[in-house]
């Protein structure tokens, strides 16, 4: 029983902290993951992702060897006997327990298995309205992607799940009234094509 509300808690406690990050509860780490996850894309953009992860990985030694080295001269000009700088970090556990991996990994699976059936229900067209939607989706997808490359999408979506959520907090009225009058819009001209079109009235009835 403990097992399993330590399970419950540990996805409920990862979701609080990525909707703090998202709504900017706590502007610097915020701040800190926004801006390294916006560098890496954009470093991407100039660079294969070889050479940046060389380039994130030279840097990072930079930093470790030359304080190494300084925490070395600095205990012989002190005769101090503090011992390697890092023992504290070099100790710890860094190893993924079995369990976790399995869970998430179970986890991974449930989803990619969903996701085949959902495929599978669009493809051969199990109900005409959402395979006609997919169709449409995958027809603007064509145009978004004969302007856009991965890499510049995946900026923008970064942008958008930074900035969306706090513009639709700030001003969550407003748009709630505007996406109403386009849902409804959308609505009334599904019901007129389901009206017309044999075969679309299913889900109605």
């Amino acid at each position: 029983m403990e097992n399993n509300s330590v399970d419950r808690k540990e996805p409920q406690c990862w979701r609080e902290q990525v909707v703090d990050l998202l709504y900017w509860r706590d502007v610097k780490a915020t701040g800190v993951v926004f801006g390294a996850a916006l560098l890496l894309l954009l470093s991407l953009t100039l660079c294969s992702i070889v050479s940046v992860c060389s380039y994130i990985g030279l840097a990072l030694l930079s930093v470790t060897i030359c304080f190494r080295i300084y925490k070395g001269i600095l205990q012989a000009i002190q005769k101090s006997d503090e011992g390697h700088p890092f023992k504290q970090y070099l100790g710890q556990e860094v190893a993924l327990s079995e369990d976790l991996v399995h869970k998430y990994s179970d986890l991974a699976l449930t989803k990619l298995n969903k996701s085949i059936g959902e495929l599978r229900r669009l493809f051969l067209v199990e109900d005409l309205v959402d395979s006609i939607k997919f169709a449409v989706l995958m027809w603007i997808l064509t145009y978004v992607g004969s302007l856009f490359n991965g890499l510049t999408i995946l900026i923008l979506a970064l942008i958008g799940l930074f900035s969306c959520p706090i513009v639709y907090e700030k001003h969550q009225a407003q748009i709630d009234h505007y996406l109403a009058l386009v849902n409804n819009q959308v609505k009334d001209v599904v019901g007129k094509i389901q009206a017309k079109v044999p075969g679309m009235k299913r889900k109605a009835e």
